[in-house]
């Protein structure tokens, strides 16, 4: 059920109807119920992968809206679901349910971490960046500005800003699965060479073109993030985008449709630690089914220290 739900996207009333049609009568509640049972069951795996996560030197973070039933109003209100993800080779993905998109949630869940975070330009992550926090710039962001230009006007300045772009992900292509040492001295190469003339370039350009125009908020766009653009430079461990982050978060948006909305935010904060753990168990190559039932069947009888087995990123099937 809870892999149906999250996973395969199926609303609970959606369930009830295909076991009713099996001559299995479970009711919403009852579905409901049980998925709330292995909400708390999971809560010691959600709260290791958190401290996981948060070990992490490098993470990507992204936030998405979800709509939050108003109990007793028969409306509702946005809340917000804000997503990380490590870029480690066994991946961890954790997502945080808010209540807004206040930059302050961010802050309580990073907490002292002090590592290296790969977002979009959105304002909120920015208290983090004045307090320690290495901020990385998403070059598919910068891309995407001159994709939607070369779309709407046909500019002759966007297909050759791509072309620039698209040199920096073949060198990112050659380097995949190289060590960060390997890495960076790759990019110092062949990347910064053409990140410098890239800079000229549009520097060059900018005072040029039309004010409020496409072109003009393209490039000011990529000027302004310059310098959290070219971070990843500076480090074998760094991304170029955030693209696996937004990848993780797009199935919650078909969710989101299919849901409709979280019934109060501790159904929220519940539904955001089982996908958490399903997620991160995909993202690792596993069945979450798989993962899931395996995992039920042994966290009774495990260990507190003996937990970390049983995380999605390092699972091993019994037997």
């Amino acid at each position: 059920m809870a892999v149906a739900k999250y996973v395969d996207h199926l609303p609970l009333y959606r369930q009830e109807a295909i076991y009713a049609r099996s001559g299995v009568p479970l009711s919403r509640s009852t579905l409901a119920e049980w998925i709330g049972a292995v909400g708390v069951a999971l809560q010691p795996l959600v709260d290791a992968t958190r401290q996981a996560l948060l070990s992490c030197p490098v993470l990507h973070a992204d936030e998405t809206p979800v709509a939050q039933l108003e109990p007793g109003r028969g409306q509702t209100r946005r809340a917000y679901l804000f997503a990380y993800r490590s870029d480690s080779e066994r991946p961890l993905i954790v997502f945080d349910y808010c209540a807004s998109r206040s930059g302050v949630h961010a802050q309580r869940f990073l907490g002292e971490w002090r590592g290296a975070l790969m977002v979009d330009d959105f304002a909120g992550y920015k208290a983090l960046f004045a307090d320690g926090v290495t901020e990385l710039g998403c070059w598919a962001h910068a891309r995407r500005k001159f994709v939607d230009l070369e779309k709407a006007s046909g500019s002759a300045i966007a297909p050759e800003a791509l072309h620039r772009i698209a040199a920096l992900y073949r060198i990112e292509h050659e380097v995949r699965g190289a060590d960060p040492h390997t890495r960076h001295a790759y990019r110092q190469q062949h990347a910064a060479p053409i990140v410098a003339a890239l800079h000229e370039w549009l520097r060059e350009l900018h005072p040029k073109v039309l004010g409020s125009s496409g072109t003009d908020r393209a490039i000011a766009y990529t000027l302004k993030r310059w310098p959290a653009l070219v971070c990843y430079l500076d480090d074998g461990r760094y991304p170029i985008d955030n693209n696996p982050i937004e990848n993780a978060i797009r199935p919650i948006a078909l969710g989101r449709k299919n849901w409709l909305f979280a019934g109060s935010g501790p159904a929220g904060r519940r539904a955001c630690a089982i996908m958490s753990l399903l997620a991160t168990a995909k993202a690792n190559g596993h069945d979450p089914h798989a993962w899931l039932s395996d995992v039920l069947e042994r966290l009774p009888v495990t260990r507190n220290s003996d937990i970390a087995t049983l995380l999605p990123h390092s699972w091993q099937p019994a037997g």
